[in-house]
């Protein structure tokens, strides 16, 4: 009897899989590892997050698949493609630098946090997340959504006898099963109606479902939907960020903000633009509703965070990720519209990759503050250019770049390919809630922009930065000045496609 599978390309699997084999090998050699030696498995950790990411250079030469059928060579379980590299390089990269913000946490935590369990969480969950941009039927999408979601749960609630840890995870973890289970109804109904869990298959079979069917598959299409849009923190799956990003440790508040959010967005392109092209009219209009109601709700509740200096920077950057997720949320629903999906496609890949930097790059800057002033309030960052000059101008930077506003070259530049998808779509209206929101943007950005040069309140306190903490810092700052700089490096993506 013939197998069903053809043999496994261990080349093709290497990323997602040497990062679990990693976080295995912490986890055992926590065991044996003394408490005044626990810093060596953070510097394992981060090591194997940087080969995982180096696997990724042999897999440029071409797209390459495994886990295929063998009556069809088009239906893989996994496919390293285009997309594939570069979202697992977005993933790997932002693990890699939540990682090294980490080294600096658990050093400063003083045994509140395990380290052995935080650093098995941590690659188990950057292994989940690698493995979804490659997953090409539904059912390895959800065990890659739940693997890269799990052990998240875990992390966000892993400071021990914190309240408002605790209940961060837990309200993280009740929403996300939630959206978890109405997705897996969702993937039943597209099953049921197609007969195929491979996302090249139900692409071709879901056009000629029956008309009594058509109900059940429309019905599919929008519940399978609904997992990835809460990753991504899309209204009104948003409501448990700013609880969750306060409530973890700050390393995985910037993990989750950038990774979590790779995860979604690239199940979403994955299940609309691949699997279900000609419901395009079902997920399309949902698609870009969301977009408009997001990016307003963040926007609007981050404005209001500035109306108290009570509030934390954590949660500031929190409203803000919303308000960024639905700008990213523009290009996908504008190639339903579109007649080059692969060009929106890739506009939403150029501005993520530039709101990855940035956005951990701010993170880095924020744990920086928050070693001198735990609470991390707006207020806390008055005269931080006094205190640390070159940190001070990197957060202005970083800052600009979101809002959109010179010298951040790059994040003006993605804010136009995206204005320029919904427009090529369409989707003007889109674009003018976009117009706005942006300007909204700019108020709370520059606000916090301009307190950090500030005559500082009593006397200025000098911050000390360790080294894997300038290693982040330096890392983003160095990318981000090189993206605006020469942002043609992501900006091609929105020129060229991706599949």
């Amino acid at each position: 009897m013939s197998s069903l599978v053809q043999s496994v390309d261990w080349l093709a699997i290497a990323p997602p899989t040497l990062a679990a084999v990693v976080g295995l090998v912490v986890l055992v050699a926590d065991l044996f590892v003394g408490e005044e030696k626990k810093a060596v498995l953070g510097w394992v950790s981060v090591a194997g997050l940087a080969a995982s990411a180096l696997m990724l250079l042999p897999l440029r030469d071409g797209d390459r698949a495994t886990f295929c059928l063998t009556g069809d060579a088009h239906a893989c379980s996994y496919t390293a493609d285009r997309f594939t590299l570069v979202i697992q390089f977005l993933i790997l990269g932002g693990a890699l630098l939540a990682a090294l913000l980490s080294v600096t946490a658990l050093k400063d935590a003083n045994k509140d946090l395990p380290e052995g369990e935080f650093w098995f969480l941590l690659l188990s969950s950057a292994a989940g997340a690698a493995l979804l941009p490659a997953s090409r039927d539904l059912a390895t999408l959800i065990v890659a959504l739940e693997v890269a979601s799990l052990p998240a749960f875990a992390l966000v609630g892993i400071k021990r006898g914190d309240k408002k840890s605790s209940e961060a995870a837990l309200k993280f973890f009740l929403s996300s099963v939630t959206a978890t289970a109405v997705s897996l109804m969702g993937v039943s109904f597209v099953y049921a109606t197609t007969g195929s869990l491979y996302l090249t298959q139900i692409a071709d079979r879901i056009q000629h479902v029956d008309g009594q069917f058509h109900t059940l598959a429309q019905a599919g299409v929008v519940l399978t939907l609904v997992g990835f849009a809460f990753k991504t923190a899309a209204v009104p799956f948003h409501f448990w960020v700013p609880d969750t990003y306060v409530g973890a440790p700050l390393p995985i508040a910037a993990y989750l903000s950038v990774v979590g959010k790779a995860v979604g967005f690239s199940g979403l392109i994955l299940v609309t633009v691949v699997a279900l092209p000609s419901y395009g009219d079902v997920w399309g209009p949902a698609l870009a509703a969301l977009a408009a109601f997001t990016m307003t709700v963040g926007n609007v509740g981050a404005l209001r965070q500035q109306a108290t200096r009570a509030y934390s920077a954590v949660r500031l950057l929190a409203w803000s990720s919303v308000g960024q997720a639905g700008y990213l949320l523009v290009p996908i629903a504008s190639a339903a519209y579109s007649k080059d999906a692969e060009k929106a496609i890739g506009s939403t890949v150029a501005y993520a990759l530039m709101y990855a930097v940035v956005n951990l790059g701010a993170f880095a800057v924020a744990a920086l503050v928050a070693r001198t002033s735990p609470l991390n309030r707006i207020s806390d960052y008055r005269g931080l250019y006094a205190r640390s000059p070159l940190s001070a101008l990197i957060l202005g930077f970083f800052l600009l770049c979101l809002a959109g506003l010179p010298p951040g070259i790059i994040g003006l530049f993605a804010k136009v390919t995206v204005f320029a998808a919904a427009v090529d779509a369409g989707l003007g209206w889109l674009a003018v809630v976009m117009a706005v929101n942006v300007v909204i943007a700019l108020f709370y950005y520059l606000q916090w922009t301009t307190l950090l040069f500030r005559a500082p309140e009593g006397e200025s306190e000098k911050h000390r930065v360790p080294a894997p903490l300038t290693a982040a810092i330096a890392l983003t700052a160095v990318l981000g000045i090189v993206l605006s700089g020469a942002p043609q490096l992501v900006l091609r993506f929105s020129a060229t496609g991706l599949f």
